[in-house]
């Protein structure tokens, strides 16, 4: 189906946001008024402007508070209408938006609205143009879609449809089976959006938190699936109002917002993507670092050994059980410490997953390697972590761990068996965009999004995962768009006996995140431990959860660079991250920076 969007979804200047949403994919545009007015481009050059760059004028809005009037109201509004219709000629679009009115003037009066809109159909069918008529959810008078169908409906013309918007729709409960009741004809033009579940003013909800489909909590996939039943061939266009997305770049958005309708026509059946392939597990993460000193000193402390080199590139791999690491010194590395640049996943077929990345807009990354590397796919997340599709030790298929020669032995395991999970701290304003991309585009699950508090400001959490748990990702975003490296990454490594491992880490040198006693006497309080257990907590540092599946004790190294390690031991089917003590966990990192100045 043809895809549109519209111009207040993305920032920069009406020609900026134009040409992201050409590079991006989409057949079509909305053209906001504000956006049209502050364009120093005649309506004739913008229609030339989106001709040259592949782009249809699907919809100019909105003309606001024209129906159910005093007459001598309307008079006025048809005069702005006739202006506005002659701009649309040269703009080239053929259909306008009227939202229902909010103005105090209105009367509550559905035959003189229909009447009204009517003649404003009259006039706009002069000019070749069609009006479509949507229900605002905080309309004065005309609040629901059906409400607005029954007005349409009245008033008989063939110029005059209806609009329909899955926010408007979706965020007063409305139930969207009725739309069944509309002719597909009848639907001039169908606006999709998503938004998280808030308790709030409708007005405010809509200004301020729309998302992409995908990306809240409303079922989009559902209520479209009603609207093309009744035969609708019209553009899927997205009209977000996002205080994020207006600050953002408007490529990166265009991008996100492109990726989101695809998988939204996958989920209804109107698209044929690869399908979805799942990664199984964690090959390795990889950390590149200016200075390995202390980075390889902190994973010796937790059992690592290095074991093998990389032929042609200053990378080492670090190996204890199932979990590897390695580590990249090279030239291109980053000045700004050590951090967590790329991640290997196990996947059953690495080929088709790239096929599905590169389907659903994710950058293939090109790869300098020797003719005898085992060739990789790799694409790039949101974030820019890059993404490796693996297949280690499978027989005919290529193994990464060709490209090393081996040093030493594998380590007797220190207690670590593997990686539970790994944390990697998101652009503020690619929070949204990466929890889609790790769902749409690996398959992963999305959890719910978590807010856990920080001592400068409240941090978001959100958790993508397989159906097994053996790829955990949290996904989290610090309080300010200025803070990028307070917040660090982190690798979670899971072991069987926590205390075992913590003590063992300790007594090779290892400096585990020091804990509130304030922390352990709230513990007390809160749960039963057996004799001695949560004194040794205090002592090591680690933390406890319980949920309703089992019990979480997890403690953490110091940071290096913008990394540190969590050692973590999941009992009885624990399904969580310990986020209750995220906040504990925050708290105590800020105090120890500051003790160390950095």
């Amino acid at each position: 189906m043809r895809s549109s969007i519209a111009t207040v979804s993305l920032s920069g200047s009406l020609t900026e946001k134009l040409a992201a949403a050409a590079r991006a994919g989409f057949d079509g545009v909305e053209i906001f008024e504000n956006d049209l007015l502050a364009s120093p481009l005649t309506p004739e050059e913008i229609r030339a402007r989106c001709a040259d760059l592949g782009l249809s004028v699907d919809l100019y809005q909105p003309m606001r508070d024209i129906e159910a009037v005093p007459e001598d109201e309307f008079a006025r509004n048809l005069r702005r209408a006739r202006h506005k219709f002659e701009l649309m000629r040269g703009l080239g679009a053929d259909t306008v938006l009227v939202c229902s009115s909010v103005s105090p003037r209105a009367l509550d009066d559905d035959a003189l609205a229909a009447g009204q809109l009517s003649r404003l159909a009259d006039l706009a069918q002069e000019f070749g143009v069609r009006v479509a008529y949507e229900a605002l959810a905080w309309g004065r008078h005309v609040s629901t879609y059906d409400h607005a169908w029954r007005i349409v409906e009245s008033a008989g013309h063939p110029a005059l449809g209806t609009c329909l918007d899955s926010f408007h729709i979706l965020s007063r409960g409305s139930d969207p089976e009725g739309i069944g009741n509309i002719p597909g004809e009848k639907i001039f033009f169908l606006q999709l959006a998503d938004a998280p579940l808030l308790a709030m003013d409708v007005l405010q909800w809509s200004r301020h938190y729309r998302c992409f489909p995908g990306q809240g909590g409303f079922d989009v996939a559902g209520l479209l699936r009603h609207v093309l039943r009744t035969g609708y061939d019209g553009p899927l266009s997205l009209e977000v109002f996002n205080d994020v997305f207006r600050q953002a770049e408007a490529g990166p958005t265009a991008v996100d917002a492109r990726r989101s309708l695809l998988v939204l026509q996958e989920t209804v059946g109107r698209a044929a993507l690869p399908e979805p392939v799942v990664p199984t597990g964690v090959a390795f993460a990889e950390l590149v670092t200016p200075d390995a000193e202390p980075l390889t000193a902190l994973l010796g402390a937790l059992g690592f050994a290095r074991t093998a080199r990389h032929r042609g590139k200053p990378v080492a791999l670090w190996e204890q059980g199932d979990a590897r690491i390695l580590v990249n010194t090279g030239p291109a590395v980053r000045r700004d410490g050590t951090q967590l640049a790329a991640i290997g996943l196990e996947s059953p077929d690495p080929a088709a997953a790239a096929r599905r990345a590169e389907a659903l807009l994710a950058p293939v990354l090109p790869r300098r390697r020797a003719p005898e590397d085992a060739p990789l796919d790799a694409v790039a997340a949101p974030d820019g972590t890059e993404l490796f599709f693996c297949a280690t030790g499978r027989a005919g298929l290529p193994d990464w761990r060709a490209d090393f020669e081996d040093t030493a032995p594998a380590p007797v395991p220190a207690g670590v068996r593997g990686i539970d999970h790994l944390a990697l701290t998101q652009p503020w304003h690619h929070f949204d965009e990466a929890a889609l991309f790790h769902h749409g585009v690996l398959g992963l699950h999305a959890q719910g999004s978590v807010d856990v508090a920080d001592p400068y400001g409240l941090l978001r959490s959100r958790a993508v995962t397989n159906a097994d748990g053996s790829v955990r990702i949290a996904l989290t975003v610090g309080p300010a768009p200025t803070d990028d490296t307070v917040h660090a990454q982190h690798i979670a490594l899971a072991t069987d006996d926590v205390v075992a491992s913590a003590r063992r880490f300790r007594e090779a040198g290892g400096a585990l995140l020091p804990v509130p006693a304030n922390y352990y006497d709230d513990l007390a309080a809160r749960f039963e431990f057996a004799d001695g257990e949560l004194e040794t907590y205090r002592d090591l540092g680690i933390l406890y959860d319980r949920d309703a599946h089992g019990v979480f004790r997890h403690c953490y190294t110091r940071t290096v660079g913008r990394v540190f390690f969590e050692l973590v031991q999941r009992d009885d089917g624990y399904r969580g991250y310990g986020a209750a003590n995220a906040p504990v966990r925050l708290a105590a990192q800020h105090t120890a920076r500051a003790l160390t100045g950095g």
